[in-house]
């Protein structure tokens, strides 16, 4: 019976056993099928869209439109939201990567996209010894899960999407583009979406010139770019920087001396934001802007569909260079800071009741800053965007509110009126810069104005002012080439008047000489030309005609509407500063007009050449003739208005009178040059010309009425002349330039006489010419320039 009751017994616990086994192993196979059906449930968007193959193969991030200098620099991007740039793999330093494993995953190299130790681990531990997410998941949950919900069922599901979207993801990609891809989507905030943008805004250089501290701190804003902000929390950066240098010391990515000297480290940061308002070259940028929108207009995709200048992730290169641009703002920032403070003092509030204008009622004042508050974007945008009535627009210019205003010294938290900030503004004294190579047309630099924040209206290309003076070698040139003049033809010093009704004007015209004087002496081109003298532009102008100057200036590039009367002798007409630069290139350029360009090539986000500059020039002038005006020009700066660029005299910038009449420039190599000066001082010229680079310089108020005084300070040799002399000084220091400090090149052929049959020279026949080839500096501060 016993040995019965023990049988029994076995079979009952091996029917136990088999039952346990049975359960177990049904347990364990209905596990596995409930993961891979719910795997399959999330791939067939049980849980929410998934994304196709297709997707994967492109996923949806949006890109910034790069623009990249002729040095290879990137100046800026368009962007809406995200400024990303993508960057290769290789393009990443060892260093970066092996923080990032190192903090993030460290079996990145050995699974599939999920970690299955970390994953027991996290719910072993219930998260407390860290999480499982791996780099492929969380590049997963960046594309195409998006932010981690609160509810636990659907956490739940996004990170079963998450696995699902990691598996596909190495298998479509190779661990190198599947790190590069996640450097290229994480928020660093600042605007900086992406590895590049990142190294660029907060350490002002490229991802593969980062060291190993820079490369720590970006990774460790991973786990919180808010939160671990180097800008706003230091301490906290620090603290997961060098937790992010422990984790490369316990990976045996770097050894313990420099895990200890680089923990021990501040944090430093070369910020510099890449917003539409700042960096270099902002002006540029925003012409840029409308160009790249008209060129898409007229260029769609092969589909028919428009390029998106902010999410396409465009690459435009242009013919800036950075260098130059740099040089060129900083020459206008110096300059403008002493010539301001120059104007300030001339017209204190406190003496001149009407200031910044001069020569105005106070009816005309206020009509004047009435018609720029109707004008004004704070204006439209009540009356269009918010619907307000004429009257409450009015009453809201009149309180005041909390505005940051520009100042040189930086910007002002202040309360004012927008009707008082408008006066405030005005008062500042504007500028225009342009800088091109005449035997491309390649524009190297570009500055519209002194700060594109606070005065966004562009005096390189959109604003158009009186060009004076310079406008005198279109006469010139008409002379020597239709009425075969040499440099030392002669033409006397009188008042030359043209009748009324000659060539369309309705009264005589009878220019004074800016300095109200006539010598009545016989005076050569090149004398009469380098001294601004406006009896001899007169007797050109009658002898040629105001139509052939009017043609010769169009086809040397000249767009604007010029008038066809004499006085635009004497520079009437209304040019920008582009049109002036691309039109005196042609004197450069041995007579061939190239029309300034700015864009070389533009490629979509893979490289695809999408566009491809091909010059535009017209022959113009002979090369004698182009020659010729040359050397003529070159007599401006050896014995006119330009002469002072000649000079070595160190400025004193507290005496106001020494900074605008001695100038540190001793600029010995040929230069051919023009200055311009309007009526009343209103606008203030210099067009520059070395044998590689034409450089103009506009300055002046907003308004025609904001000017100097006399002409001491408000001719064009003491308002723009400064700025090309700083800005080509800074040129010449950087040989890489190859800033040409050569003379002009003659041509082969000359059919004209510069030497007057021998006879004697251009040069001798010079008014106040003098053997050491300059004017004495107490002379050159009221040398008049013409009107």
């Amino acid at each position: 019976m016993a040995t019965k009751k023990k049988t029994a017994k076995k079979d009952t616990s091996k029917k136990g056993f088999r039952k346990f086994i049975f359960w177990f192993w049904g347990l364990f196979l209905f596990g596995i099928l409930s993961v891979v059906f719910i795997f399959l449930l999330a791939s067939w968007g049980a849980f929410g869209e998934m994304p196709d193959l297709r997707e994967l193969e492109n996923p949806d991030t949006n890109l910034a439109s790069e623009i990249i200098s002729a040095d290879g620099e990137t100046l800026g991007k368009f962007y809406l939201r995200e400024n990303r740039t993508r960057v290769k793999y290789d393009d990443l330093p060892e260093n970066l990567v092996k923080a990032l494993i190192a903090t993030e995953d460290e079996r990145f190299y050995d699974h599939s996209g999920i970690d299955a130790r970390g994953t027991l681990r996290a719910f072993a531990f219930l998260g407390s010894k860290g999480g499982a997410s791996t780099i492929t998941q969380q590049l997963a949950r960046q594309l195409f899960v998006g932010v981690r919900e609160d509810s636990k069922f659907k956490a739940i599901t996004q990170k079963i999407k998450e696995w699902v979207i990691a598996v596909r993801l190495e298998r479509n990609y190779t661990k190198e583009e599947i790190i590069t891809m996640y450097f290229n989507t994480y928020d660093f905030g600042n605007l900086a979406v992406g590895i590049r943008s990142a190294s660029r805004i907060y350490f002002g250089k490229e991802p593969k010139d980062l060291n190993i501290e820079e490369s720590a701190m970006l990774v460790g804003m991973f786990q919180n770019s808010s939160l671990y902000n180097p800008r706003r929390n230091v301490k906290g950066v620090t603290n997961r920087r060098n937790i992010v240098l422990l984790q490369m010391f316990k990976n045996e990515y770097i050894t313990k001396e420099v895990k200890d000297s680089l923990q021990a480290l501040p944090i430093t940061l070369n910020y510099s934001p890449e917003s539409h308002n700042s960096g270099i070259a902002t002006y540029f940028r925003g012409y840029l802007q409308q160009y790249m929108k008209d060129w898409i207009k007229e260029n769609p995709k092969e589909d028919g569909e428009k390029y998106n200048l902010y999410l396409d992730g465009l690459k435009i290169y242009t013919t800036i260079d950075s260098r130059m641009q740099t040089y060129a703002e900083e020459a206008v920032k110096a300059h403008m800071v002493d010539l301001q403070t120059e104007f300030d003092r001339q017209n204190n509030p406190k003496t001149n009741k009407t200031s910044p204008f001069i020569r105005l009622s106070q009816k005309q004042v206020t009509h004047t800053l009435n018609v720029s508050m109707v004008q004004s974007e704070r204006w439209r945008h009540m009356m269009y965007d918010l619907g307000k009535s004429k009257e409450e627009i009015k009453k809201s210019f009149q309180e005041k509110i909390p505005m940051r205003v520009f100042s040189w010294e930086g910007e002002i938290d202040t309360i004012m009126t927008p009707y008082d900030s408008i006066r405030y503004y005005k008062k500042f004294l504007r500028t225009g810069m342009m800088s091109m190579e005449p035997q491309t047309g390649h524009i190297k630099a570009w500055v519209g104005g002194i700060n594109y924040k606070h005065f966004k209206f562009d005096m390189v290309k959109q604003g158009k002012r009186q060009v004076g003076s310079t406008f005198k070698p279109f006469v010139y040139t008409s002379a020597v080439d239709q009425l075969h003049y040499a440099p030392c033809y002669e033409v006397p010093d009188v008042q030359h008047c043209i009748p009324a009704n000659k060539y369309g004007n309705l009264k005589p015209w009878c220019p004074d000489n800016s300095n109200g004087e006539f010598t009545g002496e016989m005076m050569s081109l090149s004398a009469a030309l380098a001294n601004s003298v406006n009896s001899v532009t007169a007797t050109l102008m009658d002898q040629i005609g105001p139509a052939p100057v009017v043609n010769l200036a169009h086809k040397m590039g000249i767009e604007s509407e010029i008038p066809e009367y004499p006085s635009i002798a004497l520079g009437t007409p209304d040019i920008s500063l582009y049109e002036m630069v691309g039109a005196y290139g042609t004197f450069a350029n041995m007579g061939v007009y190239i029309k300034p360009v700015v864009v070389t090539r533009i490629e979509d986000k893979n490289g695809t050449v999408l566009y491809e500059y091909k010059p535009e020039s017209a022959d113009v002038l002979s090369p004698d003739v182009a020659y010729t005006m040359l050397e003529m020009m070159k007599g401006v700066v050896k014995h006119g208005s330009g002469g002072r660029l000649r000079h070595s005299s160190q400025a004193n910038r507290i005496d106001y009178k020494r900074v605008m009449t001695g100038y540190p420039y001793a600029l010995t190599n040929p230069i051919a040059g023009k200055t311009g000066t309007t009526q009343n001082q209103s606008d203030g010229w210099f067009m520059g010309i070395v044998p590689n680079l034409v450089t103009g310089v506009w300055v002046g108020g907003e308004d025609r009425s904001i000017h100097f005084r006399t002409i001491t300070y408000g001719q064009g040799a003491a308002m723009a002349l400064p700025i090309w002399g700083l800005y080509m000084k800074k040129c010449y220091t950087n040989e890489e330039l190859g800033i040409s400090k050569e003379d002009f090149e003659k041509p082969e052929e000359m059919n004209i006489d510069l030497t007057c049959g021998g006879r004697v020279q251009p040069d001798d026949l010079l008014q106040d010419g003098n053997p050491d080839d300059t004017v004495p500096e107490e002379q050159q501060e009221e040398l008049p320039d013409g009107i």
